[in-house]
């Protein structure tokens, strides 16, 4: 049974949480007049038999969500994930965005940026500003920001092998700007070990590359206690073709691989454990994923009170973002990804998210234009200002389907952790290629599916008309790469090399011994020493990953 009665779980719990956010305290109704509860409870339909297995909003496991009063205290912060060409081009993206009512910025950085190039490499020819923002060097990051003070914004980076350069230019900059790094607020993704299960932009084998994601966690818990550390992502496993169990299961896997790394390096779990972060996928059974972040809430609340033995109820909190699926998006009838985007938005509300990206309709064939990350935005606009979602928490809990299909995928995903358990945990299980292969062969049936029409995609292999004409398209203008490099130059003409080479020793050092990287990251920030010139000293010492090969 709950431990609490519904009077004592709103004296105790809700009244509280709900004072902390009066801007929300309008009265919640239906058009017809009936006033809406909360959260609805087994009380409420005199069913007490149910009381068992749900409990209540913002009480362990969370299954009902991790605020007690949830979108009635505030809304999800509204994040448009965006970043294209040069920093000069993404910022004014970004102000338009803030302007429109985006409530946080989410970067999107180019290829070479997250595999540690710099724009003036071979490899990154043609590469440049493609699919995000081009950062060289903390000049970059000045003008990325212009005009945006990061006091006053929360900025979720989304950046992984690379991930301690990038957080140390962005402290670097707040230095710049006058603001103290206890006063930064954001997330950086920091997840590399989905690099090597389904995306594929790793740079370092995998344990010195758990070794900089640590580095991280000690770092922030003393300098930027309110910066979420890591992003432990299940949103590239879904993309990548995994079921929805997998997904659960293969993100909260590298979750526990996280904190058991934590754990070695001497870390309290309490420490840093509520600053860990989720990202997941929300993809088209609109029932299936609300059930889905039902139950992986509920999972890593047991995996972090009863295999961690975390005492801090916050460090058993699963705090995620989500996007939208852009595996769903079609080039044909573009103009059809609009209404899955969202139905695919309705079901992480549903589901509690802190935090949404929706996906812009004509991302099957480019960056999204200004024009199309408009609607994307009001589409959350719409979901939360008119249609009520934010008025009832867990509005779906208690419905037999969604209890059924919750037990059931956490059951499935928990065999799936056992399974890997007995490889030797995630990193291990990674190395004899048992989620990419687990992967592969969900992502084979699903297209064979679609292929062989078992699995209806409107305007793909069922209601096929004409398509319209391909909308409008953001086109990268091939000059800014030339610009790119011609900054980047002019930066190393300008700086203190003599400077940049002292840092980039230190580095060097620091990356040989046990010692804690962040500062020194932060160092070779400050000399504006370039993301290529610090991994390549990295690359020196760790050496490189290659790919695995899964048969």
């Amino acid at each position: 049974m709950p431990s609490k009665s519904k009077s004592e779980w709103q004296e105790t719990v809700l009244d509280p949480a709900v004072k902390r956010f009066p801007e929300r305290q309008e009265k919640f109704e239906t058009s017809s007049g009936i006033e809406l509860l909360p959260t609805y409870c087994p009380e409420d339909l005199n069913d007490f038999d149910y009381a068992a297995s749900l409990g209540y909003p913002g009480e362990y496991p969370f299954t009902r969500g991790i605020q007690p009063n949830m979108y009635r205290g505030r809304l999800w912060t509204m994040r448009q994930y965006a970043g294209f060409g040069t920093a000069e081009e993404s910022n004014k993206r970004y102000r338009y965005l803030l302007e429109q009512g985006q409530t946080g910025l989410s970067i999107a950085f180019q290829l070479p940026t997250q595999i540690g190039y710099e724009s003036s490499h071979p490899l990154a020819k043609g590469e440049v500003g493609k699919v995000g923002v081009a950062i060289d060097t903390l000049e970059d990051m000045e003008v990325l920001f212009d005009g945006i003070p990061l006091d006053k914004v929360s900025t979720s980076m989304t950046i992984n092998s690379t991930a301690p350069i990038l957080l140390s230019m962005y402290i670097a900059l707040a230095k710049k700007q006058g603001v103290s790094a206890d006063k930064l607020d954001g997330t950086i993704q920091n997840d590399v070990l989905k690099e090597y299960i389904a995306r594929g932009t790793h740079i370092f084998p995998p344990r010195p590359s758990m070794r900089l994601t640590t580095d991280i966690f000690a770092y922030c818990s003393q300098h930027v206690p309110r910066w979420n550390t890591i992003s432990i992502s299940g949103y590239h496993i879904r993309e990548a073709g995994s079921t929805a169990a997998q997904e659960i299961a293969f993100t909260l896997a590298d979750g526990i691989a996280y904190v058991q790394a934590a754990i070695d390096a001497g870390l309290d779990v309490d420490k840093f454990a509520g600053r860990l972060s989720f990202f997941f996928n929300a993809h088209n059974n609109l029932f299936e994923e609300v059930a889905k972040f039902r139950a992986a809430r509920r999972l890593w609340a047991k995996i972090m009170s009863q295999r961690f033995k975390a005492k801090d109820p916050r460090s058993m909190m699963l705090r995620f973002h989500t996007q939208t699926a852009g595996c769903t998006l079609t080039a044909l009838q573009p103009y059809n990804n609009i209404i899955r985007v969202t139905i695919q938005a309705l079901a992480a509300t549903l589901g509690g998210t802190q935090s949404l990206h929706t996906n812009s309709f004509d991302e099957a064939f480019a960056t999204p234009t200004q024009e199309a990350v408009t609607i994307a935005l009001r589409t959350q606009q719409v979901l939360a200002y008119e249609n009520g979602i934010g008025d009832v928490v867990d509005a779906l809990g208690g419905s037999y389907y969604i209890e059924s299909l919750t037990d059931s995928l956490e059951k499935k995903a928990t065999e799936y952790i056992e399974k890997i358990d007995k490889l030797g945990g995630a990193v291990a299980a990674i190395e004899q290629g048992f989620q990419q292969k687990e992967i592969q062969e969900s992502s084979y049936q699903y297209q064979k599916n679609i292929e062989e029409s078992k699995s209806t995609v409107v305007g793909v292999n069922k209601f096929i008309s004409p398509s319209p004409k391909i909308p409008n398209l953001l086109r990268v203008d091939p000059e800014l790469e030339k610009k790119q490099i011609e900054r980047l130059a002019e930066v190393k003409k300008k700086r203190d090399n003599t400077r940049v080479a002292k840092a980039l020793k230190n580095l060097e050092d620091v990356a040989r011994s046990t010692d804690n990287t962040m500062p020194v990251f932060v160092e070779c920030a400050e000399a504006y020493a370039s993301i290529g010139e610090i991994c390549d000293v990295l690359r020196k010492v760790f050496g490189t990953q290659k790919e695995f090969l899964v048969f």
